[in-house]
């Protein structure tokens, strides 16, 4: 079986440091190691639209955000197909055949479902009282379309973050369910996840569980150097470390989380040759006498020197908006290619191919002159 990958992204904004740490470097490192046959990266616009449909226009024109995001960290369209999802209409067809194999009970158990739903405030029922926006259906039934998204490239591997856990794993329970009551079509994929805990769920700059757009608590990977700064510099640390000799507390804090997420030894050497090692560090500030200004600085340089060729490489590919465009509309094309082979084939497993099936065909035309 060949090895596949598939991953990608809302396009409701600009990308952060938690899409960096959570999946996006590790897509670079996946795509440049020679292990896959294939690296399938979609911009998930279709699925953006299902709670922004009343604003159309912010998901396009963050196509061209994403993408060069995508390109300005690595990503090679030579070495992986970088597609556009609305492109992809086999994508929607395939989606609606696998609601056939999914009850409403079991996306109400989804607990990815069940947060997404909270973030953005929908209301889970009809109270008289309740005048909060009902939750589109579209929305609803985002694990459906993921499923489609990742059969339809029969991925073996998505590398995303933490949170998308629940979502693979009912990915996996349509495959099977199709499988058993069809043919066995489609690839039961399997999730890869960060190597580094403090990867999978980077927090945001006030210390909030998730970095997120709508929560304004984000290092994007756009930002210029001074807003790097400006948000370091006021990022949530340990409320009870007042004083500096005070003894301070690593974990929960979002600077450490950071520095574990990020930093390496070659960065002591370079910034703070006065610490071997994180390790260190974290110890001098557990005693106490190591303030969190001295810290945030040290985080700054380290995130600097990370987004330092991002942000080179991105303002070369802005003077040439064609070209990423380009990049998209060929991706595009070879992805809807490969998306039509696999709804073939679903299409005869479900014995729907009716006008490609000639000996249907033939065997009806027999039946009925029998009679």
């Amino acid at each position: 079986m060949k090895k596949i990958i598939l991953t990608g992204d809302r396009p409701t904004g600009r990308l952060h440091l938690g899409h960096y740490v959570g999946s996006l470097k590790r897509r670079v490192e996946l795509q440049n190691s020679g292990e896959f046959d294939k690296v399938f990266i979609m911009i998930a616009d279709a699925q953006a639209l299902t709670d922004n449909a009343d604003n159309p226009e912010k998901i396009r024109q963050n196509i061209i955000e994403v993408a060069l995001d995508y390109l300005s960290c690595g990503l090679d369209p030579e070495k992986s197909t970088i597609f556009i999802q609305s492109q992809i209409s086999e994508l929607t067809e395939l989606t609606f055949y696998y609601m056939d194999l999914v009850t409403v009970q079991r996306l109400q158990r989804n607990p990815t479902v069940k947060q997404e739903i909270q973030l953005r405030g929908f209301a889970e029922n009809n109270d008289a009282g309740d005048n909060r926006p009902g939750i589109p259906v579209g929305f609803f039934c985002y694990p459906i379309s993921q499923a489609a998204d990742i059969t339809a490239f029969k991925a073996t591997t998505v590398p995303v973050g933490e949170d998308q856990e629940p979502m693979i794993e009912q990915t996996r329970e349509i495959v099977r369910k199709f499988n058993s009551v069809y043919a066995p079509v489609l690839v039961e994929p399997d999730i890869l996840l960060p190597d580094n805990n403090a990867c999978r769920r980077l927090p945001g700059t006030d210390g909030k569980a998730k970095m997120s757009k709508s929560l304004g608590n984000c290092i994007y990977l756009s930002d210029c150097e001074e807003d790097v700064r400006k948000k370091v510099m006021s990022m949530y640390t340990d409320p009870l470390h007042v004083q500096v000799s005070d003894p301070g507390h690593v974990e929960g804090n979002t600077v450490f989380t950071y520095l574990d997420a990020f930093c390496c030894p070659d960065h002591f050497s370079e910034f703070w040759p006065e610490y071997a090692s994180l390790d260190e560090l974290k110890d001098h500030y557990r005693r106490g006498g190591l303030g969190d200004v001295k810290i945030k600085k040290f985080l700054n340089s380290v995130l600097q020197c990370q987004l330092a060729p991002i942000r080179e490489r991105r303002k070369e590919l802005e003077k040439d908006i064609p070209y990423v465009y380009d990049v998209l509309r060929k991706g595009s094309e070879q992805a809807r290619e490969v998306a039509a082979r696999t709804l073939s084939e679903v299409k005869h497993a479900m014995r729907i191919d009716y006008f490609d099936d000639e000996e249907l065909m033939r065997s009806q035309a027999l039946k009925f002159k029998a009679e």
